[in-house]
């Protein structure tokens, strides 16, 4: 009897299956959208997806009505969630590791509102995308699915060291390694420590004292150092990576990923696509620098390289673009304010790409470079159930990706204004 009772006990308590009726539904891989359309989640993932009259809702399932266009959840395989803006130049030498930690809770937590449902952190301080990670993971914290590299690997004095410092403070980033087998090394402590990835600076920067964008940092043999470690311990390297020449190392070097790719050049375009390289180029941050990067602290000399660099970035996506290379989105946010990463669809289409193919390379295309392919970026039975919706049809106006109104991470529920709206009228 109690062995019965208990039976039935935890089979009520199992989550019943969930029925979200959309308006339309974006399949990302066909290019079409399906009209009165139903996705059915179950348990944290989708178990159906299609036209209403092909899919079947078992009874006592809950139902969700959005009058919008329903697409998977978004991926940023660039973002920085512990970084702020406001904390750009010598402002930053005042904000601590647990202070950046907390600005990472409230970042995630729009990220996640815009409908972002997956993050690749590449570069945090003091290991806090670990920290922030563990605690979305652990359901304390909001937030999008992260990858998360910790710290940036660079060296003395390069784009992921900070030379903000007089000689006499000594002060050296906790990613600085020189040589081939100090790399090895710092490969080793930052997955000891967390880290899902590696990040490295392969060349200069833009918003970093000192340096210049095209100037190779790491040599050839030390990036083949620190990707044949990696790779060993199953984890993939993403290297900022603006000069020419860095580029091309990189790519030869076995590195998974190029991210600004800012002047990169014929041959390295076909470098990229000879070895199934994904470029990663961040090209909506260069308007908010130019923009607004002065109020908030940045260095005149980064707005400066900036306003050298931003606009043969874009033309050179645009030849990667049309040359047939594998690109992923990815913005820099924390350059910019968090939540605002739908900015740079608008971009995208802007230099070449259709709406489909810049949201392609924001959820199919980023869940393959992220290593999780079969597993988010997609509306499709055993995905995991990451569901946005926003106001518009985003094949027709990239912009609409501005107007999300409903969010879903694993079945729960976020966001939805439509219920929002029709309870207040209620």
């Amino acid at each position: 009897m109690r062995i019965a009772i208990l039976l039935v006990f935890l089979t009520s308590a199992l989550p019943a299956a969930t029925a979200i009726h959309c308006g339309k539904l974006l399949d990302v891989r066909k290019s079409t959208v399906i009209s009165k359309a139903v996705i059915l989640v179950d348990s944290g993932r989708i178990s159906a997806a299609g036209a209403a009259a092909s899919v079947t809702i078992p009874a006592g399932a809950a139902s969700i009505d959005l009058p919008g266009t329903c697409l998977p959840g978004l991926i940023d395989v660039h973002d920085h969630l512990t970084a702020d803006p406001r904390h750009a130049g010598y402002e930053g030498l005042g904000i601590s590791v647990p202070r950046s930690t907390v600005t990472g809770v409230k970042n995630a937590g729009a990220t996640l509102r815009a409908g972002f449902t997956t993050v690749r952190n590449v570069g945090a301080a003091g290991y806090s995308d670990v920290a922030l990670r563990d605690g979305i993971n652990a359901g304390e914290v909001e937030g999008p699915r992260m990858l998360v590299s910790g710290p940036a690997l660079g060296i003395t004095g390069g784009h992921c060291d900070n030379n903000l410092l007089a000689p006499e403070f000594g002060y050296r980033e906790p990613g600085v390694a020189d040589g081939p087998w100090a790399a090895r090394a710092k490969v080793r402590e930052v997955v000891k420590y967390g880290a899902d990835l590696i990040k490295i600076c392969a060349s200069g920067g833009v918003l970093s004292k000192g340096d210049q964008p095209g100037t190779p940092q790491y040599t050839l043999e030390e990036m083949k150092a620190i990707a044949d470690e990696a790779h060993k311990l199953g984890r993939k390297v993403a290297a900022h990576a603006h000069g020419t020449q860095s580029i091309k190392d990189a790519i030869r070097a076995g590195i998974d990923s190029i991210e600004h790719s800012s002047l990169i050049d014929e041959e390295g375009i076909a470098l990229a696509k000879q070895h199934g390289t994904f470029l990663v180029f961040d090209i909506y941050n260069d308007d908010y620098i130019l923009a607004e990067g002065a109020k908030v602290g940045m260095l005149p000399e980064s707005i400066e390289k900036e306003r050298q660099l931003g606009k043969l970035q874009r033309q050179n996506f645009r030849k990667a673009y049309l040359g047939g290379a594998r690109m992923a989105f990815g913005t820099d946010g924390g350059v910019y304010p968090h939540g605002d990463n739908w900015k740079q669809f608008a971009v995208m289409v802007e230099w070449g790409m259709k709406p489909i193919e810049a949201i392609r390379a924001a959820t199919t295309d980023a869940a393959v470079l992220l290593g999780l392919d079969g597993q988010v970026g997609s509306i499709e039975p055993q995905y995991s159930a990451d569901v946005i919706a926003v106001d518009g049809n985003p094949l027709e106006d990239a912009a609409v990706l501005g107007r999300v109104k409903f969010v879903m991470k694993e079945g729960k529920i976020y966001r939805n204004d439509w219920a929002e709206a029709n309870h207040h009228r209620d």
